[in-house]
């Protein structure tokens, strides 16, 4: 079985998310969607508020699992058993840094990185973003996947 993490805070989890999640599961056999815990970033919606609405929005694909870790990624990555880890990118600026966490997990695990290229369409959208009109009591339906309650 090919299995890969799909790391992030996904505070939301956002159009941008869905699409690279969906492009993921043509060459892999599961994904597992991996919130990062990190107590010094400061999010909207609590970790099991963000589990939730995900797994809502996956119920019914069992190639997709949600969890939540804290810790190092490549080491929920080695404990998962995935082969893969998978990263959106929207612009230069999250390539470089991409590279960089991507070369320096491979040096500690082999594991390779996949970084998928965001859609045009959806380069504008980020979950910064969604927060910001979140804060401002905008609707943001057209930045999430359909379906997804907030």
């Amino acid at each position: 079985m090919k299995r890969a993490i799909f790391p992030g805070t996904f505070d939301p989890f956002t159009v941008g998310h869905y699409s690279v999640v969906k492009r993921a599961l043509t060459f892999m056999d599961e994904v597992i969607i991996s919130i990062g815990i990190n107590e010094s970033k400061r999010t909207w919606f609590p970790t099991e508020k963000r589990l939730d609405m995900i797994r809502k929005l996956y119920a019914d694909d069992p190639r997709v699992k949600v969890m939540a870790y804290d810790g190092l990624t490549i080491d929920f990555a080695i404990e998962q058993n995935a082969q893969v880890i998978i990263r959106g990118i929207r612009t230069v600026r999250d390539f470089e840094y991409e590279e960089t966490i991507a070369d320096v997990n491979r040096k500690l695990s082999g594991i390779e990185t996949i970084l998928l290229f965001t859609e045009p369409e959806l380069t504008s959208v980020s979950s910064t973003i969604v927060r910001e009109l979140l804060q401002f009591g905008k609707d943001v339906t057209p930045f999430l996947p359909q379906g997804m309650k907030i």
